[in-house]
């Protein structure tokens, strides 16, 4: 897994797990998300869509369960890219 910098005005850089199908989202306002459950072929398709944010918005958000792991203020949550189901 490597992180994944992309060209949006929202997402600043995408990670994916294959395995545990968590993809990790950092946003450029320093908000970073997993959402539990993406599979691989969804993830590609985010990467090769028109506009990620469009995407994102569209297929992800409204279908995939979001846990916040890091935000401006500080805080630090547990990083779900890594765990095994």
């Amino acid at each position: 897994m490597r992180k994944t910098r992309v060209k949006s005005s929202v997402i600043a850089a995408l990670t994916h797990n294959p395995r545990t199908e968590v993809l990790e989202v950092e946003f450029h306002g320093g908000k970073t998300y997993d959402y539990l459950g993406v599979p691989r072929h969804v993830y590609e398709s985010l990467l090769s869509s028109d506009s990620i944010g469009k995407y994102f918005n569209d297929v992800i958000k409204p279908a995939y369960r979001a846990v916040l792991i890091r935000d401006p203020s500080g805080y630090v949550g547990p990083s779900l890219l890594e765990r095994r189901r």
